[in-house]
């Protein structure tokens, strides 16, 4: 069962494009891909060791950081493959930034923009509802996973990497593989983890019935293949 995190709104586009997205994907993998929505404050253990993956979805601010930011912990270090977009790339980074980096004060600005240590703040251009073209890293994951090295993604984000704080995420192992035509910061990857993915732009929104995303797509087959490595560890 892939959770997506966050509070769903029907009348918010991406969110409906999130479902469709899963469902364009199972499809054309024949793969069983069961999703439910689980509204942040009601994230517990209990929901996350149930998760073949967790997509942290976009929306934020959400009701309640903490317990987002602890699903992506522990997707992080328990293998679970774990999709961020937009809002959800957003607080990987935080998470990554307080959990990896030791920054325990770092913060969102759509929370608290006063905050001393702000590792995502106001973009000084809105990228909602804008299209653009970004390229990938050779050789990366994401890179594989679209086949290409260049992509046109679809953007709802007003938030995105301070960037004063871009050389220190450099400093850690959330790598930076993807990045506008002025190098601003769009894709992350944790290598050595099945699926480990944060997203400024939302691919959901460009997938179509017959034609999924790429990246949903390969989020997909890890969660399918992380519920089998479960339910064989699981078996007598």
């Amino acid at each position: 069962m892939i959770a997506i995190v966050g509070e769903f709104n029907p009348d918010f586009a991406p969110h409906v494009a999130t479902n469709a997205a899963i469902e364009h994907s199972a499809a054309v993998l024949r793969m069983p891909a069961e999703f439910r929505w689980v509204s942040t404050p009601d994230i517990g253990e209990t929901a996350l060791r149930a998760s073949t993956g967790l997509w942290i979805a976009p929306g934020s601010p959400y009701r309640d950081m903490v317990r987002t930011l602890d699903a992506i912990r522990f997707a992080r270090e328990n293998g679970v493959p774990c999709l961020g977009t937009c809002g959800g790339f957003q607080h990987m980074i935080i998470e990554y930034a307080r959990n990896v980096l030791g920054f325990r004060d770092a913060q969102h600005a759509e929370y608290d923009p006063y905050a001393s240590n702000l590792f995502v703040t106001r973009l000084d251009c809105s990228l909602a509802g804008r299209d653009l073209e970004l390229n990938f890293v050779p050789d990366s994951f994401v890179a594989r996973c679209y086949g290409s090295l260049s992509a046109i993604e679809t953007y709802y984000c007003n938030f995105g990497v301070d960037p004063e704080q871009v050389s220190v995420l450099r400093s850690g192992p959330f790598r930076i593989v993807g990045a506008d035509h002025e190098g601003e910061i769009r894709v992350l990857e944790l290598p050595n983890h099945p699926f480990f993915v944060g997203t400024l732009y939302v691919p959901q929104a460009r997938s179509k019935p017959g034609a999924p995303h790429p990246l949903v797509t390969a989020f997909v087959r890890a969660a399918v293949a992380h519920s089998s490595r479960t339910d064989q560890s699981t078996s007598p």
